[in-house]
């Protein structure tokens, strides 16, 4: 329409994929390490390398992952606000808003200019204790929030949601299975921090072991999310050559290297963990996948998840969920969290479709 430029901001390792999926539509995307390589139509570049970007010369701006403003005091949160503030046409687009997280969804609302965080909160919620972050939702105001989050916000996990055809865009079959290492059945009691990280060092060496027997028993390439850095160094030790791994202080040079190598299978296993590639990332190519263990945190889990789990993905997926028996309450926390979120995606996509349907009938 403008003929301007526009420019994504995305998560390492999607640029490259971004221009991949561009060629298949025809379309043309630069990607862009300064100012000085940016080109009329779509660029592309890297959360990090922001500051390299004069952002009144975009008439556009993407987040791809948008979740990065999760941190209603961050840094990264604060500039892209500020620096993108009056850009004329903006998309914010995260796989995991966080149905409690109302500073989240407040600072999406603050990036793309339709009411800052604070107005939010004065609106809408009732402060709910000492804690600055403890907001909750007014009482004659349930309704009245999502039906305004609806107005500005598209929640669709299905064409169908909008009252398109599904065809090629039904996930197939997902296939999780919890092993424990230790014991019969997880135990469900809560335990302290430092009691669950002691778990899971205790048996550290039983779950990548048992990580490494199920790739034997199973065809195909893998890719094993782990959380402590001594796991990492255990699995890499295990697979040797058979493997690549990524991890936080890895080069980006050698990120990118390592994620193509396993990609285009020269490698059968990618060893890592969410923070480094759990984000953004097309692996359809990939059906298995290994949990040394879980985070209390379901956005990690979930995002892991769905770089196999998603469109385009031809073979049933399946799922290892490696834990100490002492981390049942672990995994009972992300299944709270998770029908959470999907209680919030289904009212959302409801009303979604419901002003959908009101703006075609106009």
């Amino acid at each position: 329409k403008t003929e301007g430029k526009v420019l994504i901001l995305a998560p390492l390792s999607v640029a490259p994929q971004t221009v991949r999926e561009g060629n298949k539509f025809g379309i043309e995307v630069h990607i862009c390490e300064t100012q000085a390589d940016v080109q009329s139509g779509i660029n592309i570049t890297n959360y990090e390398k922001m500051d390299n970007f004069i952002a009144k010369d975009f008439i556009g701006v993407v987040l791809d992952e948008s979740s990065i403003l999760k941190s209603f005091t961050g840094q990264i949160r604060n500039s892209i606000i500020n620096n993108f503030a009056n850009t004329p046409y903006k998309l914010a687009c995260t796989a995991t808003p966080s149905p409690n997280d109302y500073m989240e969804l407040g600072n999406h609302s603050e990036f793309l200019g339709v009411m800052t965080r604070s107005e939010m909160l004065s609106m809408f919620f009732v402060h709910d204790g000492g804690q600055t972050s403890k907001w909750r939702l007014k009482g004659h105001a349930q309704d009245v929030f999502w039906q305004w989050m609806a107005s500005w916000a598209v929640f669709i996990d299905n064409p169908a949601n909008l009252g398109y055809s599904d065809d090629g865009y039904n996930l197939p079959p997902l296939h999780i299975n919890e092993i424990i290492v230790d014991g019969n059945e997880p135990i469900v009691e809560t335990l302290t921090l430092t009691e669950r990280r002691n778990a899971r060092r205790d048996t550290l060496n039983l779950r990548c072991e048992e990580s490494n027997n199920i790739t034997k028993d199973n065809d195909g390439q893998f890719v094993i999310w782990c959380g402590l850095n001594s796991e990492q160094d255990y699995l890499e030790k295990l697979f040797g050559n058979n493997a690549v791994s990524i991890r936080g202080s890895t080069s980006n040079k050698m990120k990118i290297e390592n994620e193509r190598k396993w990609r285009e299978g020269e490698v059968p296993i990618l060893i890592t963990k969410p923070e480094c590639c759990g984000y953004g990332l097309n692996w359809q190519h990939c059906h298995n996948m290994i949990f040394t263990g879980l985070s209390d945190s379901y956005e990690q889990y979930y995002q892991a998840l769905r770089r196999i789990w998603r469109f385009g993905q031809n073979y049933p997926v399946n799922v290892y969920i490696v834990i100490s028996a002492k981390e049942g309450c672990v995994k009972q926390n992300i299944e709270r969290k998770e029908t959470d979120f999907i209680n919030m995606r289904n009212e959302m996509i409801k009303l979604t479709k419901e002003i959908n349907e009101k703006r075609t009938q106009k």
